[in-house]
């Protein structure tokens, strides 16, 4: 298989420096964009499945965005329907299921769809809300693989509308932060990464430990945080991987693992270990030179993150939103209003999945496998 990255790691490390100035400013800054904010500016959101993350996360961050509004919902579940009519007021005009989904495109009120489904249902919600007219944010990961993910990107060429994938730590000011001193000059390259995020949460009928709607359990819905933080930290992708994983609980999982152990191999030799659990507690993100070393503990979990160690052990804590989604959308809404460059693109989550297929390759093989890029 030829192997060959999108970009070569000199211009990357410069796309991954202007992405950490820009990133920093949406998250640290006052909004700024080329339009006066008023409510009838803002633009519409769809929500897309109403499941604990929209509910948790989602529904609650867009009551503190500055250019987006919930507009409507898209739910299979009536008694869901009642609830989020009345908590953010949503007309029962503006409430959809999945059999008149596709009606939306005659609803000049949504201007994004945001899809919050089970991973197996990305690629085509996605698509169809494209074809519809309508810009997207689709949660991760973006497909159940890199085919769907290149659907995906294609569809929204095709309908010329944004696609972003809600990579929240993408605008996230410790990460920003990170990303920012790892690619500044300093004495001795990056020599090792550690990234690593886990939880014992597991159950009996969680779709997200179903190989047919998860697509893999923990490296899907894990491994992508700790996959982005090492490729953006180091400044380029990992041309190779390695990997093993286990089934810490057989009555459990039966099609997919609990645990998964793999490495990152990048071309000017850094590593970057990672471990992603449904089984146990982990959430740490550790760049480390010779004798220096920054670090995010916790790193990866929604609204937990603390604080980060600077080079010389000093901790700094940064101004944080009390959800890390508003910034996300927000910053999507200015890129359709100014018409810019997506951070969280499409393109970024096929990456992300062009190397998950690399890891489940490497798991079935017991051999280092190069990670395909080829679009």
């Amino acid at each position: 298989m030829k192997n060959k990255e999108n970009k070569n790691p000199i211009s990357r490390r410069k796309a991954i420096k202007n992405i950490s100035v820009a990133g920093s400013s949406l998250a640290l800054m006052p909004m700024i964009s080329s339009f006066k904010n008023t409510e009838e500016k803002k633009l519409g959101i769809a929500v897309v499945g109403l499941g604990n993350y929209a509910t948790r996360q989602i529904g609650p961050a867009l009551l503190k965005t500055e250019f987006c509004k919930i507009q409507a919902i898209v739910t299979g579940t009536p008694e869901k329907e009642k609830i989020w009519q009345d908590q953010y007021g949503i007309s029962p005009k503006h409430t959809y299921n999945y059999k008149n989904f596709d009606s939306i495109k005659d609803d000049p009120t949504i201007d994004i769809v945001y899809i919050v489904l089970p991973n197996f249902m990305h690629a085509e919600y996605t698509i169809r809300a494209l074809q519809a007219g309508k810009h997207v944010i689709c949660e991760k990961p973006m497909g159940m693989d890199a085919a769907e993910c290149k659907s995906m990107i294609a569809a929204a060429k095709k309908a010329k509308r944004k696609l972003q994938v809600g990579y929240r730590l993408f605008y996230e000011p410790h990460h920003l932060k990170v990303m920012e001193e790892a690619n500044k000059p300093f004495t001795g390259r990056i020599k090792m990464i550690e990234s690593s995020l886990g939880f014992d949460m597991a159950k009996p009928g969680l779709w997200r430990i179903d190989k047919k709607m998860g697509g893999g359990g923990a490296l899907m819905d894990l491994g992508i945080y700790t996959i982005q933080a090492a490729r953006r930290a180091a400044g380029h992708n990992p041309i190779a991987v390695t990997a093993h994983a286990y089934k810490d609980d057989p009555e459990l999982y039966k099609d997919i693992y609990g645990t998964y152990v793999y490495q990152l191999h990048f071309k000017d030799t850094t590593v970057c270990n990672s471990t992603v659990s449904f089984s146990a507690y982990t959430d740490r993100f550790h760049v480390a030179t010779g004798n220096g070393y920054l670090e995010i503990q916790p790193a990866f979990s929604a609204n937990r993150i603390t604080g980060i160690m600077t080079w010389n052990e000093s901790k700094e804590t940064l101004p944080l939103p009390e959800f890390q989604q508003t910034t996300q959308m927000d910053a999507f809404a200015r890129n359709i209003f100014d018409n810019t460059t997506i951070l969280a693109s499409g393109e970024e989550g096929l990456i992300d999945m062009q190397i998950i297929d690399a890891i489940k390759k490497a798991i079935d093989s017991g051999k280092k496998e190069l990670v395909d890029y080829k679009k």
